[in-house]
């Protein structure tokens, strides 16, 4: 008489299997962790960017200045969102009343988020006139240029905005001094 085998697997087979799984996942955890926080990062600067092309259309479209800025009270803190705007008051906030064109939700807390600009007054906002260019939120032939800078853990990125208004990306660890603020 034949005995066939059962097919399946043993208590050992089983547990060399669950070590060797668990090991491989020792090994992917912290570069899955790193990927996922650069991804997050990424996400972020692709969201501010977003809006700035946005403002910077929207600017052109209505053949007058258009306001971005962070949501907070204060007017200072990018996590918190941020607003692109028509600012008919001139208070460099969003206001009832006044034209709002886009609103983003807070950025998770554990990205970090400066900025510098060529006139460091609180509240923080990015301006464009009807030209396209940077302005300052009191005069459309004012040019007012700076750098956001995103961070999370150890990642970083700047989005750099010059005086024509244009913008471009970069990573100060990989490019230093070329990344350090809006000189071009």
């Amino acid at each position: 008489m034949n005995r066939r085998r059962r097919a399946g697997l043993t208590l050992i087979e089983l547990l060399i299997g669950l070590v060797l799984a668990a090991i491989l996942l020792g090994v992917a955890a912290p570069a899955f962790q790193q990927s996922l926080q650069r991804l997050r990062l990424q996400a972020a600067v692709n969201d501010l960017l977003a809006a700035l092309d946005l403002t910077r259309s929207q600017a052109i479209a209505h053949g007058g200045k258009v306001l971005m800025a962070p949501l907070d009270t204060a007017g200072t803190d990018w996590r918190s969102g941020w607003a692109v705007f028509i600012d008919r008051n001139g208070n460099r906030r969003p206001d009832a009343g006044e034209p709002l064109l886009f609103r983003h939700d807070p950025l998770r807390d554990d990205i970090r988020v400066t900025s510098r600009f060529t006139s460091g007054n609180a509240p923080t906002y990015v301006a464009y006139n009807a030209a396209g260019r940077t302005c300052s939120a009191a005069s459309s032939l004012t040019a007012r240029w700076g750098t956001l800078s995103l961070k999370q853990g150890d990642k970083a990125r700047n989005i750099i905005i010059n005086m024509l208004g244009r913008v471009r990306v970069c990573d100060p660890a990989v490019e230093g001094a070329d990344c350090a603020g809006a000189s071009d």
